[in-house]
C-alpha cells in the first residue's frame, strides 16, 4: 500500500487521519465499558490531602486540549492552583458569595432541590484538595500589534474541553467536583487573568476521603436522554 501523503487543500496544508478500527464485537465491548467506567464518576466534596504530583494535573490539562473547538481557536486557559495562600483565597472569596447565595439570592425551589445534595456556602474542599483547576474562557485573542481576533463558540468549545477534563481526572484514578460559586469574578482577580479571560469552572481535584459519602442518585434513563430515528 503506498504511503498516504499530506494534501494542500484551500492553500492549506491536510495530513492523512488513520482513525483506529476494531471488529464490531470489540466495538460493543468497548462502549459498554466505557459507559461502566463513565458511570462510576460523581461529584466528590470531601478530599484526602494526599498530594498530586503536578506532572499527572498536566497531563489531564493537555487531555483536556486535545477537545475540538470553533476553528480551532481552542480559547481555554486552565490554571493549576496548588499554592495553599492563593487556595485560601479562592475560598474566602467563593464563600462569601455563596453566603449570599444561600441567604438571599437563591430561589426557595433551588434551595429545596439542593437539600437531597446537602450543599451549603461552607466550602472547605477548596483548601483541602491539593489542586483547583480553575478554568477560563477566553472570549477573543489579542494580535501581536494588540488587536482583538475573534473566538468562536467559545461556550460550546470549552464545554467539551471540561468533558474531556472530568474523564481524565476520572481515568487517573482521582475524584472533581464541578464548582460554580457565582459570581466568580474575584478569580480574575486573584490569578490576575487578563482582560481577555472569564472564568468559567472552578473544580478542586484530588483522592477522596477516606470517610466518602455521596448522594444516592439515579440518572436518568436513556429513553429519557436519546430519541432514536432509524
Amino acid at each position: 500500500m503506498a504511503e498516504k501523503k499530506s494534501r494542500n487543500i484551500g492553500g492549506f496544508e491536510h495530513i492523512p487521519y488513520f482513525p483506529r478500527a476494531y471488529p464490531q464485537e470489540e466495538m460493543d465491548q468497548r462502549s459498554s465499558w466505557f459507559y461502566d467506567f463513565a458511570n462510576q464518576r460523581r461529584s466528590v466534596r470531601h478530599f484526602s490531602e494526599k498530594p498530586v504530583s503536578r506532572g499527572i494535573l498536566e497531563n489531564i490539562v493537555k487531555a483536556a486540549g486535545t477537545a475540538p473547538s470553533g476553528a480551532n481557536k481552542q480559547p481555554w486557559t486552565f490554571c493549576l492552583v496548588g499554592n495553599p495562600d492563593i487556595k485560601k483565597r479562592i475560598r474566602e472569596a467563593a464563600e462569601k458569595e455563596e453566603y449570599e447565595n444561600y441567604a438571599s439570592r437563591m430561589s426557595q425551589e433551588w434551595l429545596d432541590d439542593l437539600k437531597k445534595i446537602g450543599t451549603d456556602w461552607q466550602k472547605p474542599f477548596l483548601g483541602t484538595a491539593p489542586w483547583l483547576i480553575v478554568v477560563f474562557r477566553r472570549i477573543y485573542e489579542v494580535g501581536e500589534k494588540g488587536e482583538k481576533k475573534n473566538n468562536y463558540y467559545v461556550t460550546e468549545s470549552i464545554g467539551l474541553a471540561c468533558g474531556i477534563l472530568l474523564m481524565a481526572i476520572q481515568h487517573a484514578g482521582l475524584v472533581a467536583l464541578t464548582h460554580t460559586p457565582s459570581p466568580m469574578n474575584f478569580l480574575i482577580e486573584i490569578l490576575q487573568r487578563p482582560e481577555n479571560e472569564r472564568p468559567f469552572l472552578l473544580i478542586p481535584v484530588g483522592h477522596a476521603a477516606d470517610e466518602t459519602y455521596v448522594p444516592d442518585i439515579e440518572r436518568k434513563k436513556l429513553k429519557e436522554i436519546c430519541v432514536v430515528y432509524e
